[in-house]
């Protein structure tokens, strides 16, 4: 009894002043009294059962309650050694690059075209996704029952007619004209959405960059000499030509081709922004014209890239996105 009562002394006073200074003190505390061979409270525990009755249950407890005070000094002191090593970490030290991706090629042509538009002196708005009817279709010249709303039949929330997902990034412009006074150069860039039949050539859901400038004098020319200084620094020296084209928000309206691989392909639509939307948002027309431009991110990214499945862009195929490497 008096040999068990002096090594419980020692126990306790070793686990009081037990003071790691790494991860291997740490085991070596652990095997020294939880071992399940040489355990010191493992071999008295074991051993319990050569001491009289009337001393088993109390010393069996005692036991058992520096079993408990052992684990815990372990698992405290596991958290006081991690939280060293991460004390001890110089945050000045450069990071190391690892490659194990890549950047999506709608990313890529976005970027780039972000990048153009700062150059030229168009700054950056966001908007929201969800958007009332109002901003989305009526302030842009597209009232109830217009014919162009079908075109851009989309997705709406709820049971409530008037909250829906945009169909363009023009809804952007309404709501930056609405609290800004002119001139503004501006351009926003995100996702649209529209109830379009899923293909090789159309998603329910893609990427449109607009662009807007409004100021005293702004002429067709402002507008077509911004599209061919977009277009080639996208698409270096190439053949642009501009078709006459209808959009309720502009007026006159074109499409933008450009020549490439032999063959006119569209990229984009344009136009002087129609007087009816300045009046909208109180901009005296009289005083003041702008144009607009739209483009499809994933239109580009197929043409620069020959693609021609537009759903590839977002299956997260490995194989696919590893090709995209490098950046404009």
């Amino acid at each position: 009894m008096m040999n068990n009562i002096k090594t419980i002394k020692k126990i306790i006073n070793d686990i009081k002043y037990f003071n790691p200074k790494k991860i291997d003190d740490i085991k070596k505390f652990k095997i020294k009294f939880l071992g399940k061979k040489q355990g010191i409270i493992t071999s008295l525990i074991n051993k319990l059962k050569y001491i009289p009755i009337y001393e088993r249950k109390d010393i069996g407890m005692i036991l058992n309650k520096l079993k408990n005070e052992v684990k815990e000094k372990i698992r405290k002191s596991y958290i006081k050694i991690q939280d060293l090593n991460i004390n001890k970490f110089d945050t000045t030290i450069p990071g190391k690059s690892i490659e194990i991706g890549s950047i999506h090629p709608i990313s890529i042509i976005k970027n780039k075209i972000i990048k153009i538009l700062y150059s030229i002196g168009f700054c950056y708005v966001d908007g929201n996704e969800i958007e009332d009817d109002w901003h989305n279709f009526t302030a842009l010249n597209i009232p109830v029952l217009h014919p162009s709303r079908d075109m851009q039949d989309t997705f709406f929330i709820c049971k409530d007619p008037d909250l829906l997902l945009r169909t363009h990034t023009s809804s952007v412009q309404i709501r930056y004209m609405k609290k800004n006074n002119p001139p503004f150069k501006i351009f926003s860039i995100g996702k649209v959405y529209r109830n379009e039949t899923v293909s090789s050539n159309s998603n329910y859901m893609f990427h449109q960059v607009e662009a807007f400038y409004v100021n005293k004098n702004v002429s067709f020319y402002n507008l077509k000499k911004t599209i061919e200084y977009i277009i080639n620094l996208l698409f270096g020296k190439i053949k642009v030509r501009f078709r006459l084209s209808y959009f309720p928000f502009t007026e006159p309206s074109a499409e933008v081709d450009i020549l490439y691989d032999n063959k006119w392909l569209e990229i984009m639509g344009c136009g002087i922004i129609d007087p009816k939307v300045l009046k909208n948002v109180n901009i005296d027309y009289d005083m003041y014209t702008g144009f607009a431009l739209g483009l499809g991110i994933e239109r580009l990214a197929m043409i620069i890239y020959k693609i021609k499945d537009i759903r590839i862009f977002f299956n997260n195929d490995i194989c696919f996105l590893n090709q995209f490497t490098s950046v404009f």
